[in-house]
């Protein structure tokens, strides 16, 4: 079998199951866990969200197949992120084999031996390389990371700034998340970014806002208590500072996209220094500048440092007024500049269409989406394209960036 026909087998194969997902999905887990009953412990107690993220992955997986090297990065992040949940490599092959049951049934009469090695031949090479992934870095790091809660500053209703201590040395770089899992919900784990570059003491800062139904952010925001003590996963993302040192730099922060951006703005501040640092923070009204002072105290520190703090719906702001892509690109020119974007999927979307459109060359765009392994529906990045780009379409993102 070439690797055409079978890229067509399983592609031809997956449109006729694909309107099934969550029948799909909850087939798949109640095979699995009925002949393998000892793997019921490393999934969540409430399986909503976990089925959702199965036929997700799937579609990722089909989506990339024609293109393997973006697809092998994929799977390796993910088979690194499952080390956390308690997977081995031994427990491949229960799921290949309930997958398999699985996609034959809902695949109906037209499942055909031939679909069944096309499959077969994709699921090896994907477990093999998620678990050859696991295995390397488990030769380097834990699964995770206990983190005791040694500050808890509510800084509004639905938001609160975590400040955790890790109990073994916790490596990560600027602008890079973390996964959290707190008591309340064990095996529910869900990423927020690292709000402030590492620093000799390792402290960590998380900036959380609860969102309708989000189960770890509500916990993390409305019953997390100093001394408590949460789970953490390894420092994950790309929204990192390039080798090449910046000298002109934007950085445009929404929301708790703020968090990645405050942490690359320390480390600029410390280690690399440009010649000129342009922060904009952007919310909807003032109260929602919850870090204002924090960063005035960062600008009061590195005189080339100059804040924006930008509001969009509030009548009387005395300061800059608008949404922040259509202020930011009015506000200079920026194709000579390093620029950083951190914020709601909307918001980086369009603030890198209208960059890329002035005159910024793509890769001097960096941004992250809320679609991460954590996520498991990635596809190719924004700027490879001409068509503009769709939501989910990029790498790992900021914030509550999961809200479950």
């Amino acid at each position: 079998m070439t690797e055409t026909d079978q890229l067509t087998l399983i592609r031809s194969s997956f449109a006729l199951f694909r309107d099934h997902g969550d029948k799909l999905a909850a087939h798949f887990y109640a095979t699995l866990f009925l002949h393998n009953p000892q793997l019921r412990e490393l999934f969540p107690a409430a399986m909503d969200v976990q089925r959702d993220r199965l036929f997700q992955a799937l579609a990722g997986a089909v989506r990339m197949l024609d293109r393997p090297a973006e697809l092998t990065v994929f799977l390796q992040q993910l088979g690194r992120d499952h080390r956390k949940y308690g997977v081995r490599s031994e427990h491949y092959a229960a799921v290949g084999q309930a997958l398999l049951a699985t996609l034959a049934r809902f695949a109906g009469p037209q499942w055909s031996p031939a679909h069944e090695r096309a499959w077969t031949i994709a699921y090896h090479q994907i477990a093999a390389t998620m678990s050859g992934a696991a295995e390397t870095e488990a030769d380097r790091t834990p699964p995770f990371w206990h983190a005791e809660v040694v500050g808890h500053e509510r800084r509004g209703s639905d938001l609160a700034v975590l400040t955790l201590r890790p109990h073994a040395p916790f490596p990560y770089r600027a602008g890079q998340y973390t996964t959290v899992e707190t008591p309340r919900w064990p095996r529910v784990w869900r990423p927020y970014s690292i709000a402030n570059a590492p620093r000799q003491d390792g402290l960590l800062t998380l900036q959380v806002r609860a969102v309708p139904a989000g189960w770890v952010s509500n916990a993390l925001v409305q019953h997390t208590r100093v001394g408590d003590v949460l789970r953490l996963g390894p420092g994950r993302g790309t929204l990192v500072l390039p080798e090449r040192p910046a000298r002109r730099v934007v950085c445009v922060a929404g929301g708790t996209g703020l968090a990645p951006i405050k942490a690359l703005v320390e480390a600029m501040i410390t280690h690399n220094r440009p010649l000129t640092l342009h922060l904009f923070v952007g919310a909807r009204h003032q109260r929602d500048l919850y870090d204002l002072d924090a960063l005035r105290q960062l600008a009061a520190a590195f005189p080339r440092l100059l804040l924006v703090p930008v509001v969009s719906d509030e009548i009387g702001w005395a300061g800059v007024q608008g949404r922040l892509p259509e202020v930011v690109p009015a506000q200079g020119n920026w194709q000579d500049h390093e620029i950083f974007v951190a914020g709601p999927d909307a918001m980086v979307i369009s603030m890198v269409e209208r960059l890329h459109r002035g005159g910024v060359p793509a890769d001097r765009l960096h941004y992250e989406l809320s679609t991460t392994p954590e996520v498991l529906d990635i596809t190719s990045g924004l700027l490879e394209h001409t068509e503009p780009p769709k939501p989910g379409s990029g790498r790992p993102a900021t914030g509550d960036i999961t809200p479950r």
